[in-house]
């Protein structure tokens, strides 16, 4: 049971790693033609400036599972280099269940209402003339801070190696 949960969240942290990559694609290269549009052209395309900002919205959000998944989270490392590797790997798994799992459970509870309510409507975009399917963007944070939970039992999962258990 346990190597198949790390095998499901390797496969989602594929998947949201591949989400990042296309997110940052569009968001370069919305921001490249609306710099070319404005100063090569003198014109402006707003749905082409929401494109961008709903690109750097799905990169923001689905960076932090895929950092964790690699372990690229930041550490206090002026406490930690004096307690060795194994005190690191017990307080990053504390700090995982009693920190992390809550503070991204809250996210998602709390912005539930919010993001039903957003799919209900429909929602768009309050500029005139700009994108629909801002529902949609707004869809990527809980579903980011759930990969997050994921990586993070996964993180607590996953087998250490040696060198961090006997420290």
């Amino acid at each position: 049971m346990r190597q198949r949960f790390l095998a499901l969240c390797s496969i989602l942290d594929i998947v949201a790693s591949v989400v990042c990559g296309l997110a940052a694609i569009v968001l370069v290269s919305a921001v490249l033609a609306i710099v070319v549009l404005r100063y090569g052209f003198g014109t402006g395309f707003i749905e082409l400036q929401e494109l961008a900002g709903y690109a750097f919205a799905v990169l923001l959000v689905f960076s932090v599972p895929v950092c964790l998944a690699r372990d690229g989270h930041v550490r206090v490392e002026i406490v930690s280099e004096a307690l060795g590797d194994r005190y690191v790997a017990w307080a990053d798994r504390v700090a995982l269940v009693l920190f992390l799992i809550p503070a991204f459970g809250l996210i998602v509870w709390a912005y539930w209402p919010e993001l039903a309510y957003s799919w209900q409507i429909r929602e768009g975009s309050i500029e005139t003339g700009g994108l629909g399917g801002l529902f949609l963007v707004k869809t990527a944070l809980p579903v980011a801070a759930t990969l997050t939970i994921l990586q993070g039992i996964a993180a607590v999962l996953r087998p250490r190696p040696a060198r961090e258990l006997l420290g």
